[in-house]
């Protein structure tokens, strides 16, 4: 059957900011984006629709942050309604056609958006008069002195309601969290699990909104109990229990029609986390209804969320199944919607097309982006067969500026295969050598760049218009791609997890575009710490290290205030299973860099953000000491205050990747000395 033609049409959704989308340059050749421009702020972001679909929701830049707006779609105008200048928002959320949640955060993290000392909980109405915060920040709360951090975060949206929400909130014990129906007008909240395990966490309602399945956590070890209760009268059992540093990992994800049977994401007897159907009562896996090969899908092994279950807005019925592979794709189970993604892809060819129907039902909300072409948003009207182009993301990228990401498989010398991805820059020629970068992801437990997005990928595109090749590869620990590279990295860190990031360069040398006289590595947070390590244990690897936000005592990072981990128990606990000790006590002086700064021979580059609290200002102070003692001080000490995990400011951001691409010049470009 022929798909009928669909006609795409433009407009500009001019803000009272002096926003404006513009129409892309049809030269045939463009210079690279100047830094300015590679790293200027969205122009627009999260567009969100209400639910009547007559208004959009939208970050845009004001003050070098994200901040919220609302465009009418009658009238094609929009308005911004606050004016952050230290915080972006995050997360924005319609309540009904009136009101809006957000959170704060640092959007330019390096393990993607963070909320180290955002967080909180605000409710604006669409045209701005009325708001309320319905929890504070974290770094509100540390102004004040206080370390225990109890707040409301949004669980769900309610299809009939203008004014409430099902909220998860810590109100009434700090280490388990509650539902309540939370009022976002006035902040009243009822709270909906009187009764509940200790320690609970993770919840799941069924279809009527009763909380039925919650999670809850062993204290001081790395085992979760999933309970589960018939209704909301009846006393909750245990259905299974796992320990997410070795599996098998069991993860609730939904209740499907008939409000019994449950779909759950599992990996037992399996490398990769599927999804299977699963009766509660009497706790039987039942068919396998969604797996890929080499991509964890519903959750990853270590529990946290990951693409899997799709439903549509109003029914609430499953129509189908996403997966974050190389590149995101999706299978409808549902017809109707499987007919939609053809004729979308048809009409946008090129590009990874997601949809989502409008709350009214008559339009459908389209995002296009792909490695070379920054999102657009646009609405398609079934009936008129036609596209409006609503949102650039970043009209001034010209196509030819960005170029390809492409995946790769790393084999680690112990026999582990990882997905990563590699970027090379245009009219590279196969064979020609180039200076490379190797950058290492944060966390080291987070999944931090996929396709398309991600502080490597930003960096990696920045690097590729300057000529230089640049490998993100993943390593042992990072979630998403099974059990076998997730569990393999308990007790590595420092270890065979380093080993991991100069098999990475060695893969770039193998494939004939890296020179092996001149790679560097770099990194924040965790990426920080591993560039300090690779530096000291691989020095004939590394030419050179870029070093943020790192980390460079474990030790001082789980006793010292000045941070958030030494107030968390369950952190602290983490830490010391990655480390493969028992207690800070047994952490070995091997494992961080502070004790090692004799064996960094190489030039390195430091930059950190003075009031940092999730790897605080001290970790970056010790390990410039530590250098300049060893008779090798930092090239380069880049530190700005007012700034956290991760550079925020747009002009902190511009000065560092200038200092950055200076530097490496220096020592690995064209014209370094070798």
């Amino acid at each position: 059957m022929q798909l009928p033609a669909i006609s795409v049409v433009c407009w500009s959704a001019a803000l009272v900011t002096g926003a404006v989308l513009a129409q892309p340059n049809s030269a045939t050749t463009v210079p690279p984006l100047s830094i300015e421009d590679f790293l200027k702020p969205a122009a627009f972001a999260e567009p969100t629709l209400s639910r009547n679909g007559k208004y959009f929701a939208v970050t845009i830049p004001v003050n070098g942050r994200r901040n919220l707006a609302v465009v009418d779609m009658d009238t094609r105008k929009g308005a911004a309604l606050t004016n952050f200048r230290d915080l972006d928002v995050l997360n924005v959320t319609w309540v009904g056609n009136d009101y809006i949640l957000y959170t704060l955060g640092q959007f330019n993290s390096p393990t993607g958006p963070g909320q180290f000392d955002g967080g909180g909980l605000f409710m604006t109405s669409r045209d701005g008069k009325e708001t309320r915060k319905l929890s504070a920040t974290v770094r509100e709360l540390r102004g004040q002195r206080q370390y225990v951090y109890r707040a409301y975060d949004i669980y769900r949206t309610l299809p009939n309601s203008e004014d409430e929400i099902i909220a998860t909130g810590n109100q009434r014990d700090a280490d388990s969290t509650d539902l309540y129906r939370l009022n976002i007008k006035t902040g009243r909240a009822t709270l909906l699990t009187q009764n509940r395990p200790e320690y609970s966490g993770r919840w799941l309602v069924d279809r009527k909104y009763v909380p039925r399945v919650v999670t809850s956590w062993v204290r001081d070890t790395q085992t979760f109990i999933v309970w589960y209760r018939k209704d909301e009268n009846s006393q909750w059992e245990e259905l299974s229990r796992y320990d997410r540093s070795k599996g098998p990992t069991f993860i609730p994800l939904t209740f499907e029609a008939d409000n019994q049977t449950m779909q759950v994401a599992y990996n037992g007897g399996r490398d990769t986390m599927a999804i299977y159907r699963y009766d509660p009562n009497t706790k039987k896996m039942g068919e396998l209804v969604a797996e890929h090969p080499r991509f964890d899908m519903g959750a990853d092994a270590s529990g946290s969320s990951a693409p899997g279950v799709v439903r549509d807005w109003k029914s609430d019925n499953i129509v189908g199944y996403r997966v974050r592979g190389d590149r995101p794709e999706v299978v409808w189970t549902d017809e109707s919607y499987a007919r939609l993604q053809r004729m979308i892809d048809g009409a946008l060819p090129g590009t990874i097309n997601s949809f989502s129907r409008t709350p009214d039902g008559k339009q459908l909300v389209v995002q296009a982006f792909s490695d070379t072409s920054p999102g657009k948003w646009f609405l398609l009207d079934e009936e008129k067969k036609t596209l409006e182009e609503l949102f650039d993301s970043r009209p001034w990228i010209k196509p030819g500026q960005m170029v390809e990401q492409r995946p790769f498989r790393l084999k680690t010398r112990d026999g582990l295969e990882i997905p990563g991805y590699y970027f090379l820059p245009r009219g590279h020629k196969p064979g020609e050598r180039l200076p490379t970068v190797l950058h290492i992801h944060g966390g080291p437990a987070a999944r931090a760049d996929t396709f398309g997005t991600g502080y490597g990928v930003r960096e990696a595109q920045l690097l590729a218009s300057r000529g230089y090749a640049v490998v993100l590869p993943n390593f042992r620990i990072t979630p998403g791609f099974g059990g076998k590279v997730y569990y393999s990295g308990y007790g590595t860190i420092g270890r065979q997890m380093v080993d991991d990031h100069e098999d990475a360069a060695k893969w770039a040398v193998e494939q004939g575009f890296a020179d092996s006289e001149r790679i560097c590595i770099s990194g924040a947070s965790y990426g920080g710490y591993a560039t300090l390590m690779a530096l000291a244990r691989f020095p004939k690897t590394f030419r050179c290290g870029i070093t943020g936000l790192m980390v460079s005592d474990w030790s001082l990072l789980v006793t010292s205030t000045s941070g958030d981990t030494a107030h968390s128990k369950a952190a602290v606990a983490s830490v010391n299973l990655m480390l493969g000790a028992k207690s800070p006590s047994d952490y070995s002086r091997e494992v961080s860099p502070v004790n090692l700064a004799e064996q960094i021979k190489q030039p390195v580059f430091v930059y950190a953000g003075a009031d940092d609290i999730r790897t605080p200002i001290e970790q970056t102070n010790a390990m410039v000491s530590a250098l300049r003692r060893a008779g090798n001080p930092p090239k380069k000490v880049i530190v700005k205050a007012e700034e956290g995990h991760g550079f925020g400011k747009p002009e902190n951001n511009v000065e560092l990747y200038k200092e950055m691409i200076e530097f490496l010049d220096t020592y690995i470009g064209p014209n370094s000395k070798r």
